[in-house]
C-alpha cells in the first residue's frame, strides 16, 4: 500500500509541476503582449503628438508620421490576426519594432526642434 500511495504522491506532483509550469508559460506570453499592446498605445499617443510639428516643417512629403503610423496599424492587424498564437519571442520582436519606430520619431522630432531654435 506504501508504495501505491508514494507513486500517487508522485504523479501528483508531476502533474502539479506540469501545469504551474504550463501556467507561467502562459503568463509570460500574456505579460509579451500586454507589452507588445502598451507600446502601440505609447507610439500611437507619440505619432499624434508629432504630427501637427512634423507636418509644419515637411509638410505632406515624406511625412514619417504617416510612415510610422501606417506601420503601427500594420502591427495591430497582425496581432489582431496571429497575437493570439504568437510565440513570446514574435512578440517580443513586434514591441522592439514598435518602439524602433516610437525612437525614430523622437529623432525627427529632436531634429525638428533643433532646426526651430534660434541661432546664438
Amino acid at each position: 500500500m506504501l508504495p501505491v500511495l508514494a507513486l500517487l504522491l508522485t504523479v501528483a506532483a508531476l502533474a502539479a509541476a506540469w501545469l504551474l509550469s504550463s501556467r507561467r508559460r502562459g503568463g509570460r506570453r500574456q505579460q509579451a503582449f500586454a507589452r507588445v499592446l502598451d507600446a502601440a498605445d505609447a507610439l500611437e499617443e507619440r505619432l499624434r503628438t508629432a504630427r501637427a510639428e512634423i507636418e509644419a516643417v515637411a509638410g505632406d512629403e515624406e511625412n514619417p508620421v504617416r510612415e510610422a503610423l501606417q506601420e503601427m496599424l500594420r502591427q495591430r492587424l497582425w496581432l489582431q490576426q496571429y497575437g493570439a498564437d504568437a510565440t513570446v519571442d514574435q512578440l517580443d520582436a513586434v514591441r522592439e519594432s514598435i518602439d524602433a519606430a516610437r525612437r525614430r520619431i523622437d529623432q525627427q522630432l529632436l531634429q525638428i526642434e533643433r532646426a526651430r531654435a534660434p541661432l546664438h
